[in-house]
């Protein structure tokens, strides 16, 4: 399981049979200090999130099982909405919020 922040939404015009109502999201990988990890990539929310949201996901095979319908084509998969986590003594929560304590 990894931290990332929402940073976008994305639309497809067509996807595979069994992603019909899963929205996607554009996340970035965070690091323990809150900063951006490696490349931002695309990932399916199975809880409702929007951009700024820190969330958790889940890559490779578990990805897939996480979605309504098991074994679909996808890497990755938003699990859970995280409201607020501490790194290192860095406040990590909405961006808006983003404030250290």
């Amino acid at each position: 399981m990894y931290l990332a922040r929402v940073i976008g939404r994305v639309v497809a015009s067509t996807k595979s049979e069994g992603l019909a109502g899963v929205p996607l999201q554009w996340i970035q990988p965070l690091d323990e200090h809150g900063a951006a990890l490696g490349d931002a990539l695309v990932a399916c929310a199975v809880v409702s999130t929007g951009p700024g949201d820190l969330v958790h996901f889940v890559d490779g095979r578990e990805a897939a099982l996480a979605c309504p319908v098991t074994f679909v084509p996808v890497d990755a998969a938003i699990l859970g909405y995280v409201e607020q986590a501490y790194a290192n003594g860095v406040f990590l929560g909405r961006e808006q919020q983003g404030a250290e304590r």
